[in-house]
């Protein structure tokens, strides 16, 4: 079985009467990318800021490959890689120099230094900006820069807080694809966003949090169909039949939500797939003739919304 590279037990941050952290656990494996998701105030950044060994908890702890962030930290700074929401700029420096002076800190000297300033300068698109004052970049170029700092030490964890807020769709994009391009050569991404979809498109499993505490822990597969509770079903007849649509509504838990000419669309108070496998048989069996017939997917932003009206007992 795969140790976690990141193991959170029962993480809490107070600060005064405000609980940010309240009793937060969960793991990230080697290699994984994580999408941490939650409204403003839910407590995503502190969690990272701990993790990343930029505050301490009141209990519980963090541990990044056995290292505790607490009594290793400098070990733990050697394994990650922060990109903040927000990051310095100097008003007389250029690219250039800003990758250079963050390369000296890291402890980069010579012609090594040079080498690894070009490698991702490179990678990330900003060797044609080397001469551009920082104070003057785009913001999705100076989420390139922001990036650019983080990797310099090739850490084996990325912790990206919201790395394409405020960016245009072409910035966006740019970001999604170098996260791709990480993931692909083995790094371990741990990712904030508001952007639900694109998560979704970039994540091999999604954290939700309110209030505090982790209310979702899964893929979004999971999070999108999920055993027990209704769901829409498509189902495609080979011809028009007015009988399905009185014999649909008559079916424990089903009911008519849409109809047009290719398809009906049903919900349906239980869509576990035992349930469901039973629903298609007794459609056959009544002879209707049925040519598809398909669960279909909630939105991602849906589910995250339904997720946080059941955690605050807002119910279904």
């Amino acid at each position: 079985m795969t140790e976690p590279l990141v193991e959170v037990r029962d993480l809490t941050r107070r600060f005064g009467k405000v609980l940010a952290v309240d009793n937060v656990s969960f793991d990230i494996l080697p290699g994984q990318v994580v999408g941490f998701i939650g409204e403003n105030g839910a407590g995503k950044t502190t969690t990272m800021r701990i993790m990343v060994t930029l505050d301490l908890p009141d209990a519980g702890h963090v541990r990044v490959k056995g290292y505790d962030a607490v009594g290793y930290p400098n070990e733990v700074r050697r394994l990650v890689g922060w990109m903040p929401d927000h990051y310095g700029t100097y008003e007389f420096m250029d690219v250039g120099e800003y990758m250079d002076f963050f390369a000296r800190a890291y402890g980069y000297a010579g012609k090594e230094r040079e080498l690894r300033i070009g490698e991702v300068m490179e990678f990330t698109e900003l060797d044609a900006l080397a001469d551009r004052p920082v104070n003057k970049l785009s913001k999705g170029q100076g989420q390139r820069l922001c990036l650019g700092r983080t990797l310099l030490p090739d850490p084996e964890l990325l912790v990206l807080d919201e790395p394409a807020a405020g960016l245009d769709p072409k910035a966006r994009i740019e970001v999604k694809n170098l996260v791709r391009i990480l993931a692909g050569m083995g790094k371990t991404l741990f990712i904030s966003s508001h952007i639900l979809s694109e998560l979704e498109q970039m994540c091999d499993a999604l954290l939700f949090i309110s209030g505090g505490k982790i209310v979702h822990q899964g893929t979004s597969e999971s999070l999108k169909v999920r055993e027990g509770h209704p769901g829409l079903v498509r189902v495609k007849l080979a011809e028009e039949s007015p009988k399905f649509l009185e014999w649909a509504p008559l079916q424990r838990g089903v009911e008519v939500f849409e109809q047009d000419r290719s398809a009906v669309r049903l919900k349906v108070e239980d869509a576990t797939a035992a349930h469901l496998r039973s629903l298609l048989k007794h459609m056959v069996d009544e002879g209707f003739p049925v040519c598809g017939f398909e669960l279909e997917e909630i939105r991602l932003e849906d589910a995250f919304v339904d997720i946080l009206n059941r955690s605050n007992g807002g119910g279904a």
